[in-house]
Parts: structure tokens; sequence; C-alpha cells
């Protein structure tokens, strides 16, 4: 997830315009809060069911969880505010995680297959 963006960035910018690669650069710091504060969000509260065998306030959850979206909605809305080309930037960048995903699956099978699994 650190790398995609310094690939990706340069060639959007020359294939289409700045505009979408200040989108897509957003989407991706976006992307990685996003993911930073989820994993942070389920560790600590794996943990503290764990330690404490009680079960957590829903509503400090859901707080969590809808505080994360509604910062990506006002991103996304300052960002279509300044272009509306930079939103498909934005979207693409949103993806980050899935490329990135996708990348680590296509390694691990290869280590896989050459393994012989």
């Amino acid at each position: 997830m650190i790398i995609l963006p310094f690939v990706i960035t340069p060639l959007l910018w020359v294939r289409f315009n700045r505009h979408v690669a200040f989108g897509f650069i957003a989407g991706c710091l976006i992307a990685v809060f996003n993911f930073y504060w989820l994993k942070r969000s389920v560790s600590f509260l794996a943990d503290r069911v764990t330690s404490t065998g009680r079960k957590q306030s829903a509503t400090g959850v859901v707080m969590g969880f809808l505080l994360r979206y509604f910062l990506i909605a006002a991103g996304a809305y300052g960002i279509f505010k300044s272009s509306a080309a930079s939103v498909y930037g934005l979207f693409a960048g949103l993806f980050l995680p899935v490329g990135a995903i996708l990348i680590e699956a296509v390694y691990e099978t290869y280590g896989a297959l050459r393994r012989g699994f």
C-alpha cells in the first residue's frame, strides 16, 4: 500500500492530468488512514473483549465506524468542489487496499507454486 501510490501517481499525471493525480493521492491517503484506523479499532476491541470477557458498548463502535465514513465523505466533497475530474482519482485511490491485496495474493500464489504446493 505504500509503494503503489508512488508508482501509479506519475502514470496518472502523464495519462490524464494533475487533477486526477492529486485526487488519487488524496484517495490513497484516506484509504491508508482508514485501513490503519480499522486495524487499530479491531485490535483494540479484540484485546479488550479477550482480556475482560465482557461485551463492548455498541455505541462506541458504531460511532467510530460512522466517524470514519463521515471523514471519507467530507474529503470526497472537498475534492469534488475543487475539481470534478479529481473524483475519478479519489475513487481509484480509495481502492488502494484492493490493489495491494491483489498483488499480495499473486505473490503468495507464485511462492506456493514455486515451492511445489
